[in-house]
C-alpha cells in the first residue's frame, strides 16, 4: 500500500485522537525564529491540520499540503473558517506550490513517510532565499510505563508496527540526508493528557499500523487499548510522557 493511502478512513479518529504540539515550540518559533503573522508557510503532510491550526492561530498564512483525500477533506472541515488557510492536494515531492513562494517549510509527524532526497529538492524549490525547514515530532518517552505498555500492545496485535513515529530515532540518518548534514535540534516537554478512554482509544486507532474494523482480533485489540487506559489512568485522566522535538536548518538550492 502506498504511504499516501495508509491513512484512508482514519480522518475521524485522527481528528479526535491525535494530540497537538507543545505551546512552547510556537512561542519559540514566533519570538526567536522569525515566524510571524506575515509568514507564508507550507505544512507538508499536514493531515487533518493539527500542526497547521497552531500556525494559523498565530496569524500566519498556511498551505496544508496533503495527498490523502480523506485527511485533506477533514482539514477543510476543521480549518475552512480560517481566511489564511489553503488545502493543497500535493506530496512532499510534488507540492503543487509556486517556486520560491514560502518562507518556511514544516512537516509534523510526517517526514518519516517521505523520500528525504526528493523532499529536499522540492523544499529548495518552494522556499524563498534564506528559508528554513522544520521537521517536528511528538516523541514518546520510552521510560514511561504507559508507553512501554503501549509498545507491547502494538507489538502483539499490529503486524505493521515498527516502533513509534515510523521507527524514527534521534538524529535518524534520513534527517541528515534532508539537511545535508547541517541542522539544529530542540525539544520541549509536552506530556500528552487523555481526559477520556475514548480519546485514548482513538489515538491508537489513528496510527497507520493500527488494526482496522474487519481485521482479525480487532475487537480484542480495541478492548486491550481500553484496558490499558483503565490500568494507568488516575481519576479518569491518563498522562503520557512525551516531548515535541524539532530538527531545523537552512536549505540552499542545489547548483545544477
Amino acid at each position: 500500500m502506498e504511504s499516501t493511502e495508509k491513512f484512508s478512513g482514519l480522518a475521524d479518529v485522527y481528528t479526535v485522537g491525535r494530540p497537538t504540539y507543545a505551546a512552547a515550540l510556537f512561542e519559540c518559533l514566533y519570538t526567536r525564529h522569525g515566524f510571524s503573522e506575515h509568514s507564508v508557510i507550507a505544512d507538508i503532510g499536514g493531515g487533518t491540520g493539527k500542526f497547521t491550526k497552531q500556525l494559523l492561530d498565530r496569524g500566519s498564512f498556511v498551505y496544508c499540503v496533503e495527498p490523502n483525500g480523506d485527511m485533506r477533506r477533514a482539514a477543510v472541515r476543521e480549518l475552512g473558517g480560517y481566511e489564511r488557510f489553503r488545502a493543497v492536494n500535493g506530496t512532499a515531492a510534488e507540492t503543487a506550490l509556486e517556486d520560491h513562494s514560502v518562507d518556511f517549510v514544516t512537516a509534523a509527524q510526517a517526514f518519516h513517510w517521505f523520500d528525504a532526497a526528493l523532499f529536499r529538492k522540492e523544499a529548495e524549490r518552494i522556499l524563498k532565499k534564506g528559508g528554513r525547514a522544520y521537521l517536528i515530532w511528538n516523541m514518546r518517552d520510552l521510560s514511561d510505563a504507559v508507553n512501554q505498555s503501549s509498545f507491547a500492545l502494538f507489538s502483539k496485535y499490529c503486524p505493521n508496527f515498527r516502533g513509534f513515529s515510523g521507527g524514527m530515532g534521534k538524529d535518524d540518518p534520513r534527517i541528515g540526508t534532508f539537511f545535508g548534514g547541517k541542522y539544529q535540534y530542540m525539544e520541549f516537554d509536552h506530556p500528552l493528557i487523555y481526559a477520556s478512554r475514548e480519546t485514548f482509544i482513538n489515538r491508537g486507532l489513528s496510527s497507520s499500523y493500527s488494526l482496522k474494523p474487519g481485521d482479525a482480533q480487532y475487537g480484542e485489540y480495541v478492548a486491550a487499548l481500553g484496558e490499558l487506559f483503565d490500568r494507568h489512568a488516575k481519576d479518569g485522566v491518563l498522562t503520557v510522557g512525551n516531548e515535541t522535538v524539532v530538527y531545523f536548518g537552512l536549505l540552499e538550492e542545489t547548483e545544477v
